[in-house]
């Protein structure tokens, strides 16, 4: 079963896009993951679940475009392994499975995958947080 998860977008300041996802759409922080380089902010959609997810590149003062400011589009599966191999073996090209700590603890094991318009795709294994 797929199961699809989040938008990724690039943000120049945290507070004005959290207010404005909050007061349009009624979307609630429902988590952050902060980082040296960067932080994470989870916007969950009460009503599906569906999230999106705000990535502030600190030290970052030009504003994005639109070509720059599109992060990607994620998706969870039950078994990542299994799932990048049913990818290889129709010939598709997927990036190598990563992983990502957070406090000393996996917070994601992924990939991506670009489709055909170049647009990148991320799929992470059900588990934690992307469950």
């Amino acid at each position: 079963m797929i199961k699809f998860l989040h938008l990724m977008i690039r943000v120049q300041a945290l507070d004005p896009s959290i207010a404005f996802y909050r007061d349009v759409f009624g979307m609630r922080e429902s988590h952050r993951l902060d980082f040296d380089t960067f932080t994470l902010v989870y916007l969950r959609d009460p009503e599906s679940g569906a999230e999106i997810e705000l990535t502030l590149n600190k030290g970052t003062t030009t504003p994005y475009t639109h070509g720059t400011g599109y992060g990607h589009v994620a998706f969870a599966v039950d078994d990542i392994e299994s799932f990048r191999d049913r990818l290889l073996s129709q010939g598709m090209q997927p990036g190598d499975l990563k992983s990502l700590t957070h406090n000393g603890a996996i917070a994601a094991r992924f990939f991506f995958i670009t489709d055909p318009d170049g647009y990148k795709i991320e799929v992470l294994s059900r588990e934690g947080h992307y469950i």
